[in-house]
C-alpha cells in the first residue's frame, strides 16, 4: 500500500463518514471527508493522491455520476464503491466506469482495506505499465520504418522467412534489419525485443494472409 495513504469518503450520511473514518483511522489510514460528490469535486485540483470511497446514492450527484466526472478529468484516483445490498447492478455499472471494487453493507473492516490495498496495487501496476510503455516508444523511435515492420513481424510470432515474404525483400535483409534493431533497441536477445515490442502494442495485429 502507498505510504501513508488519505483515503477520501465521501457520503452524505454522516454517521456512515464517521464509522468509516474511525474504522479506517484505527487502522493508520488518513482520511478526509466530504458529505456529498460536488464538495469533494470542490477540491479535486489540490488533492495529492490517494483512494476515494464513495456511497452508490447520494442526493445531487449519484456515486456513479461521480466515477464518470472523474473518468472524464482522466484522475487515476482509485475508487471503491459503497452499496447497499439493491443496488449491485448499479455497482457493477460503477465497476465499468473505472471503480476499482464495490463493497456491500454491511461491510467487514478487513474486507475494506483489502479492497483499498488493491485499489493502490491496481494503480501502481498501471502506473508501470504506462512507464514501460512510454519507454518503449522512445525506443521504437530510433528504428527505421523497415526495422519497425520486422518487429511487428517478430512480435506476431513470424519466422524470417515469413517476415521476408509478406515485406518483399530477402531473408537475409531481415536478419540484417533484425540486427540493426536489436541494436538500437539495446537488447540482447530476441524475448527482450519482444518486451519492449509488446509494451508498445505491437503484435497485436492478426496475421496477413500470405499469397499462393
Amino acid at each position: 500500500m502507498a505510504d501513508n495513504p488519505i483515503v477520501h469518503i465521501v457520503d452524505d450520511d454522516a454517521a456512515v463518514r464517521q464509522s468509516l473514518a474511525f474504522l479506517l483511522g484505527s487502522a493508520g489510514l488518513a482520511v478526509r471527508l466530504y458529505d456529498s460528490a460536488t464538495a469533494f469535486l470542490a477540491g479535486l485540483p489540490e488533492l495529492k493522491g490517494g483512494c476515494l470511497i464513495t456511497d452508490m446514492r447520494m442526493p445531487g450527484m449519484t456515486g456513479l455520476e461521480l466515477l464518470h466526472e472523474l473518468r472524464a478529468k482522466a484522475c487515476g484516483l482509485p475508487a471503491i464503491v459503497v452499496t447497499g445490498h439493491g443496488d449491485v447492478p448499479l455497482a457493477v455499472e460503477a465497476m465499468k466506469a473505472g471503480a476499482v471494487d464495490f463493497i456491500e453493507k454491511p461491510f467487514a473492516k478487513a474486507a475494506l482495506l483489502g479492497a483499498i490495498e488493491d485499489g493502490y496495487a491496481r494503480i501502481e501496476q498501471s502506473s508501470r505499465a504506462r512507464a514501460r510503455a512510454k519507454d518503449a516508444a522512445v525506443r521504437l523511435g530510433a528504428l527505421t520504418p523497415r526495422e519497425k515492420d520486422v518487429l511487428q513481424g517478430l512480435a506476431r510470432g513470424l519466422p524470417n522467412k515469413t517476415i521476408a515474404y509478406d515485406l518483399g525483400i530477402s531473408p537475409r535483409t531481415v536478419e540484417i534489419h533484425r540486427a540493426n534493431l536489436m541494436t538500437k533497441l539495446e537488447v540482447a536477445s530476441l524475448s527482450d525485443a519482444l518486451r519492449v515490442a509488446f509494451a508498445a502494442g505491437m503484435g497485436d495485429e492478426p496475421d496477413a494472409p500470405v499469397p499462393a
